[in-house]
């Protein structure tokens, strides 16, 4: 069925931070939302780009030549290969937009991989 979906709603269904939940599915494709406090760890994923787009709050993502600083209504690519480290300030809700097969902290795995995340 084809409904409006609610950032907001949806965020409100978020309670705990880097626990990314599939909001929509497109073309292998997947729209996930994150509430974000604090810092990630530093991690790329080899065969995929990711989108970070910020709803609400501030994202620093650290890149080893840089970083960059997103509010609200901006969004940046992460090409494939890229190590980075998302850190919200201090916290954030995001969307990323990322290929299904896309695991949360990459090649670094551990125990903050979301391997099967929940739908809302």
């Amino acid at each position: 069925m084809i409904a409006p979906i609610s950032l907001a709603q949806k965020f409100a269904l978020i309670p705990e931070p880097w626990k990314p939940r599939i909001a929509a599915e497109l073309n292998g494709q997947q729209v996930k939302l994150a509430r974000l406090r604090g810092a990630f760890i530093w991690h790329a994923h080899p065969a995929e780009d990711e989108l970070f787009l910020v709803v609400s709050g501030r994202l620093r993502i650290e890149l080893r030549d840089g970083a960059l600083e997103l509010g609200p209504g901006e969004f940046c690519v992460v090409p494939r290969g890229v190590e980075h480290l998302p850190i919200a300030l201090p916290e954030a809700e995001v969307l990323l937009f990322e290929p299904a097969s896309t695991l949360n902290t990459g090649d670094a795995g551990g125990e903050r991989t979301i391997t099967d995340p929940e739908r809302i």
